[in-house]
């Protein structure tokens, strides 16, 4: 073993962080959590040895910590070169208009927009969870599954965070941790507790569930206004077209709404119609390219909260 190699398991982990500093921190936080994995199952599988006879004895199998470094900065470029579809010339050297309508060729423009959809569910679903959690572990704080109790809801917390930040990384592109934080080595249920209690990121977790409520309410409102106001619009020659032929049944079989309360126009206002269906793609064309942005931005401040910078 040369004299800089790592001579503990935390000595190797800082070793890796060090040299994979500038990297995505999700990305850092997979890279971490593989090592202590690998490296705390292989000093358990040798009771006898110390971690730096252990560490020097896999040396030559799973590598330095500049090597792993390395193979871990090659993997996520080739990964992104694959997962990332290059945009075809005709759509590079496209007119601005083109470029513009050219979002509902786009696959995330419509999982942002479903994921806006979604927030409304899963808002509700997290803060439940939350505040639930958070009410029953002050409450069973006195009693003996008090510890567990908390422990456990603090877990789970940290899994439904992983599962958003794989479910955003598919919507929004944004890389997001593939593994969680790894635990450390065993230790008493005061010592977890104490450093669940000292880690930021498990009071960023918790806050960001709660924020999903008012942002799910906010992202539900916007994708539903959009959806509403410029299908209406953008349908208005066929409702015109219906009313002027007769299409539709009488008013006694719509209940109580009357298909000609859906314009301020008349049957034979074509004109009128014309002007709705360019306002309702607008409108359709714009909601679209608001929901790309909203699914990136709400990404970055999901990992922001979710992910420790620097991991």
């Amino acid at each position: 073993m040369s004299a800089h190699a790592p001579r503990s398991i935390d000595e190797y982990l800082r070793q890796l962080r060090a040299a994979l500093e500038g990297q995505d921190p999700a990305l850092i936080q997979d890279a971490l959590y593989d090592a202590e994995e690998y490296l705390r199952a292989e000093v358990a599988s040798h009771p006898g040895k110390s971690e730096a006879d252990v560490l020097e004895l896999i040396a030559s199998t799973y590598g330095a910590p500049e090597e792993v470094a390395a193979a871990y900065r090659d993997t996520e470029v080739k990964v992104k070169a694959a997962l990332n579809t290059p945009a075809p010339r005709a759509a590079a050297q496209a007119s601005g208009a083109r470029r513009f309508f050219g979002v509902f060729m786009d696959p995330r423009a419509y999982t942002s927009l479903f994921y806006m959809l979604l927030t409304l569910a899963t808002g509700i679903v997290y803060f439940t969870f939350v505040v639930t959690g958070l009410s029953l572990s002050a409450g069973f704080a006195i009693l003996i599954i008090g510890v567990p109790f908390f422990l456990a809801f603090i877990g789970m917390a940290r899994v439904i965070a992983l599962g958003e930040g794989r479910l955003l990384e598919a919507i929004a592109g944004e890389r997001m941790p593939r593994r969680p934080v790894h635990p450390g080595p065993p230790a008493g249920w005061w010592t977890r507790i104490g450093e669940m209690l000292k880690d930021a990121r498990t009071w960023t977790t918790l806050l960001y569930l709660l924020l999903m409520l008012p942002l799910g309410i906010l992202y539900f409102t916007i994708a539903i206004a959009g959806l509403a106001i410029g299908l209406r619009l953008a349908v208005a020659p066929v409702i015109y077209a219906g009313l002027s032929m007769g299409w539709f049944p009488p008013y006694a079989q719509f209940g109580v709404i009357r298909i000609d309360d859906w314009s301020t126009g008349t049957p034979d206002s074509f004109p009128v119609a014309f002007i709705e269906v360019v306002l309702g793609v607008l409108i359709l064309t714009l909601l679209m390219h608001a929901a790309r942005g909203i699914a990136r931005g709400h990404a970055r401040l999901a990992k922001a909260l979710l992910v420790e910078p620097g991991a």
